[in-house]
C-alpha cells in the first residue's frame, strides 16, 4: 500500500482542500462549508490558539458532543502545533478533571447546554480545572470566567496568516498529535501518546480497505472523541472527500431521518445500531437506499443482521474490524469482499504492515484455532503511556509487541476471533468499562466497605455493569440508593444495573477477588 501524500493532520487538512475544491466538507445545521472553507477555518482557530499563548507541544482538551465547534477546534490544535486531548462527553466532573490535570491542558474547549448538561458547571462542582489557562465555551450560554467561541476566534487577527501557516508547517510526522485516555486495570485512566504520522497511516489503510470515497455522505455517530469518531470519522472525510455529518445524540428515530434528508451513504456503529433500526416497525416508511458503506464490530454480530443488512437496508459494503487506543485504534480489518461469515464471525486480519499475533503467557505464537493474547507490532503502536514507564513497559515489550489483554483465535487465514478478555474490561453499548476503575469511584462512598464490579451479558447494550457490595459498619444501603450516587458520580455507561449486597466478598489465597465465582453467583440469580 502506497504511503499516504501527507504525514501529518497539518498537511491533510491543506491536502483535502487543494484534491476538493468544490465538495462539501462539513454539514451541521445551517453550517455547509466546503474543504477549502472549512481549512481556512481551522486555520483561523489555529492563529487564535497562538495569540491565545498555545505553544508546540502544548495540551488542548475538547470536551464536547459531534457539533461543527469540535472539528474547527480539534483540527486548529493540529496546525498550531499542539497536541489534542479528547474527553468523554459521558464523564462527569471529577472524571473530566483527572485527565485534564494529568495531561496538563492548558486550554478547555467545551459546551455547557448539552443533553441538559452544563459541562462548566460540572467541572466547577468537582472543584476542577485549577491548571487550566482558560475555558472556551463552543455552544451555549458563557459562565463568568469563562470565554464565547466567537471572541476566542477573533484572536485569529492578532497573527499573520504567514506565521500561522510557519507554525503548522513545522510539525513533523513523529510529532504527538493525539493523548487518548483509556482506563486501565488500575483503576485510573492512562494517556496512550500517538504520532501524526501513525494516525495518518493508519487511516488511509482504514479508507483504502473500507472504500471510502469522494462524495460519500458519512453520518458520524461515533462520538469524535474516541477514536472511531475522531480517526475513522473527522480524518477519513479530509483523507477521501467524504462529508462528514456529525450526530450528536445517537437515537435510531432520528438517524433514519437524517438518512434520507442527508443522503448518506456511510453509516457506523455497533450491531445494536443496524439490529435497532432493522427491527423499527416503521423501516419500511423510511427511504434507506441512498446507504452503501457499514463498518462495525466491538461486539458478537449474528450472520443473519450482516445479511438483512444488505437485502433491507441496501448496503453494499459490510466491514468489521478490531483496534485498541494504544495501537492508534486500529489493527485488524475485514475486507470488503469477505464473506458474511468472515464478517460477522471475525474482526479481519492484520492492516498492511502491521503484525498481529496470538501469543501464550510465555510469548510463544500459538497454532492456528488455539486461544491465546493477542499481540499487535507496527508503525500503528503508540509511543507509550504519559508519564507512566512502569505501565509502558508491562504494555509494550523489549521487542515491540503491543499486549492487548484480549484473547481470541487465528484461523488459517489470519482472521481473528475475539473471545475473551484477559484485563476484566468489558463493553457497554459500544463503550469500554473498567471494573478497577467504577470500583474505586464507588469506594467514595462513605456506606461501601469493599466492592468488586463484572461485566453481565445483557440484551441491548451488549453487557452493563454488576457490583458485589460489602457495606461499612452500620451502613444502611440499599440497590436504589447505591445506583442513584452512582449516577451523580459516573458516566453513565458505568453505571451499574444491578447492585448486591454480601457479608464477604470470594478471594483468593493472595486476596485478590475471585470474579469468576462472582459471575457464577449472578448469573444464577
Amino acid at each position: 500500500m502506497a504511503e499516504p501524500p501527507w504525514s501529518t493532520i497539518c498537511e491533510l487538512v491543506d491536502d483535502a482542500a487543494r484534491r476538493y475544491p468544490d465538495l462539501e466538507a462539513l454539514v451541521d445545521g445551517d453550517v455547509r462549508w466546503t474543504f477549502p472553507e472549512l481549512r481556512d477555518r481551522v486555520r483561523g482557530s489555529a492563529r487564535a490558539l497562538m495569540a491565545s499563548g498555545i505553544e508546540p507541544g502544548d495540551r488542548v482538551a475538547v470536551w464536547a458532543p459531534n457539533i461543527w465547534e469540535w472539528v474547527v477546534a480539534g483540527l486548529g490544535v493540529h496546525l498550531a502545533g499542539g497536541v489534542l486531548v479528547p474527553v468523554n462527553t459521558r464523564f462527569k466532573g471529577r472524571e473530566a478533571d483527572f485527565i485534564l490535570q494529568k495531561s496538563g491542558a492548558r486550554i478547555l474547549f467545551t459546551v455547557t447546554d448539552f443533553l441538559d448538561t452544563d459541562y462548566v458547571g460540572l467541572l466547577r462542582d468537582a472543584d476542577g480545572g485549577h491548571g487550566l489557562d482558560e475555558i472556551v465555551v463552543l455552544r451555549g450560554a458563557v459562565p463568568e470566567g469563562t470565554t464565547g467561541f466567537g471572541e476566542f476566534l477573533d484572536r485569529a487577527d492578532q497573527i499573520a496568516e504567514a506565521d500561522g501557516d510557519a507554525r503548522a508547517a513545522s510539525v513533523k510526522g513523529d510529532d504527538l498529535c493525539h493523548i487518548m485516555f483509556t482506563s486501565g486495570t488500575t483503576g485510573l485512566p492512562k494517556g496512550a501518546m500517538l504520532i501524526h504520522s501513525a494516525i495518518c497511516r493508519g487511516f488511509q489503510s482504514w479508507c483504502e480497505v473500507i472504500g471510502l470515497q469522494a462524495g460519500d455522505r458519512y453520518l458520524i455517530v461515533n462520538p469524535y472523541f474516541h477514536a472511531f469518531g475522531l480517526n475513522s470519522g473527522i480524518l477519513a472525510c479530509l483523507m477521501t472527500g467524504a462529508t462528514n455529518i456529525p450526530h450528536a445524540v445517537f437515537d435510531v428515530p432520528s438517524v433514519m431521518a437524517r438518512v434520507p434528508e442527508e443522503r448518506i451513504t456511510m453509516l457506523p456503529g455497533p450491531p445494536a445500531i443496524y439490529q435497532t433500526i432493522l427491527n423499527h416497525p416503521d423501516l419500511d416508511s423510511f427511504d434507506m437506499s441512498t446507504l452503501r458503506l457499514a463498518v462495525t464490530g466491538a461486539a458478537a454480530i449474528p450472520v443473519e443482521m450482516i445479511l438483512q443488512m444488505r437485502a433491507r437496508l441496501g448496503f453494499e459494503t459490510i466491514v468489521t474490524g478490531y483496534g485498541l487506543t494504544e495501537g492508534s485504534g486500529i489493527a485488524t480489518m475485514c475486507r470488503h469482499d469477505d464473506d458474511p461469515e468472515t464478517i460477522a464471525n471475525t474482526s479481519g486480519r492484520a492492516i498492511p504492515d502491521v503484525e498481529v499475533r496470538i501469543v501464550d503467557d510465555g510469548g510463544n505464537e500459538m497454532p492456528r484455532g488455539e486461544p491465546g493474547e493477542i499481540v499487535v507490532r507496527g508503525y500503528n503502536v503508540m509511543l507509550g503511556y504519559l508519564d507512566d514507564p512502569e505501565q509502558t513497559a508491562e504494555t509494550i515489550d523489549a521487542d515491540g509487541w503491543l499486549h492487548t489483554g484480549d484473547i481470541g483465535v487465528m484461523d488459517e487465514q489470519g482472521n481473528i476471533d475475539i473471545t475473551d478478555r484477559k484485563k476484566d474490561m468489558f463493553i457497554v453499548g459500544g463503550f469500554n468499562a473498567y471494573p478497577a476503575e467504577i470500583e474505586n469511584i464507588m469506594l467514595a462512598h462513605p456506606q461501601v466497605g469493599q466492592v468488586a464490579v463484572i461485566g453481565m451479558p445483557d440484551d441491548r447494550l451488549g453487557e452493563v455493569a454488576v457490583a458485589t457490595v460489602v457495606p461499612a459498619p452500620g451502613a444502611d444501603l440499599t440497590e436504589a440508593d447505591v445506583i442513584a450516587w452512582c449516577r451523580g458520580e459516573m458516566a453513565n455507561y458505568k453505571v451499574p444495573r444491578r447492585v448486591r449486597f454480601t457479608d464477604a466478598l470470594p478471594l483468593n489465597a493472595s486476596g485478590k477477588v475471585l470474579k469468576y465465582v462472582l459471575r457464577e453467583q449472578a448469573a444464577s440469580e
